[in-house]
């Protein structure tokens, strides 16, 4: 659900403040994220697609002891990939190369004017990307949208895939099948204007901190609302309500029985997080976003699938508690071959 930029809040994720213009205390970044510090170097990968020049900006960490093996790391769409700067750091000491891309459309990288969002798209950049570093096989892992994101990958490439792990996916349900009723882009795009510092960090506090807030926090809050203070902000707005058509348009759950390569689900149960949720009836909302039951049904759905639950965290569990994470995806990677 979640890598990328604020969603539009109260709209999109069910988010309970209205929110308004970015205050002037936020730290204006530019539409790729220029001002921004990534915990590693970052590279840019030209590419072509739909007819236009692209750049993907991305980190490529490596190991100083190579285990032989490469993890993709994808974000989701309030994230971006210095939101894993915690989860970069565990896998490189353990001799994993870590690549972490900006998808189109996110951070670092291009916003296009106009391009068809999709995630089997972003997910045919990403297989180029990694072709570009030599990289044949790699294990797959998303967090959020990213989750959506890994899947549609490793349906679309399992060849390449030599596993999939899925932090808090969004898309273990149907919304709009739910009854979330659908919004145009321009819809979309109405409540992106109305983001600010403070509803992105009080978002974040009910949905991916499970109520809670720390310092540490801050940054990622700083990360998104800079983007929306900066010159940049028409195209990091536009792009937003383009890739919430994607997300809310393009479910995978329906796909999941299809997945063939070894699955790792790990799930912060406190998670409420569900596409357009604010904009659904109470009675729909209150049979959305409940990932304590849509964990475990999504692992029965996927084969060859484990799961991992953490019943009192949030969206993000590998931001709020990091060892705990680390601990359990450590333990977990060496029997996803």
């Amino acid at each position: 659900m979640r890598p990328a930029l604020l969603l539009a809040a109260s709209l999109l994720l069910g988010a309970s403040p209205t929110l308004a213009q970015p205050a002037d205390s936020t730290p204006p970044y530019g539409a790729r994220l220029e001002g921004f510090t990534y915990p590693y170097p970052t590279r840019d990968f030209a590419l072509t697609s739909q007819r236009q020049a692209l750049s993907m900006g991305y980190m490529d960490v490596r190991p100083e002891r190579p285990n032989g093996r490469s993890i993709v790391l994808l974000h989701g769409k309030n994230f971006c990939g210095a939101t894993w700067e915690a989860t970069i750091g565990v896998l490189r000491d353990q001799g994993w190369r870590v690549i972490v891309p900006d998808q189109i459309g996110f951070c670092r990288s291009t916003k296009p004017e106009g391009y068809q969002f999709s995630l089997h798209q972003l997910a045919a950049n990403t297989h180029a990307l990694l072709h570009s570093l030599g990289i044949e096989r790699a294990v797959v892992m998303g967090h959020s949208m990213g989750g959506m994101l890994a899947a549609r990958y490793a349906l679309t490439f399992p060849e390449a895939t030599e596993a999939l792990v899925m932090v808090n996916p969004i898309g273990l349900e149907d919304w709009e099948a739910k009854g979330v009723p659908y919004q145009t882009v321009d819809q979309w795009l109405a409540g992106e204007r109305k983001t600010t510092a403070a509803g992105i960090r009080n978002y974040q506090r009910n949905t991916y901190y499970a109520g809670t807030w720390e310092p540490r926090y801050d940054r990622w809050v700083e990360m998104l609302a800079g983007m929306y203070a900066g010159s940049g902000r028409e195209a990091v707005m536009w792009n937003q309500a383009l890739t919430s058509d994607m997300v809310f348009t393009q479910p995978v759950v329906q796909d999941f029985p299809r997945i063939r390569v070894p699955t790792l689900l790990l799930i912060g149960e406190k998670d409420n997080t569900a596409i357009g949720k604010g904009a659904a009836p109470p009675e729909v909302q209150a049979r959305i976003g409940n990932y304590a039951e849509l964990g475990p049904r999504t692992a029965e759905a996927i084969p060859n699938a484990r799961l991992v639950r953490f019943p009192e965290l949030g969206h993000s569990p590998q931001i709020q508690a990091p060892e705990r994470f680390h601990e359990a995806l450590l333990r977990e990677l060496p029997s996803l071959k």
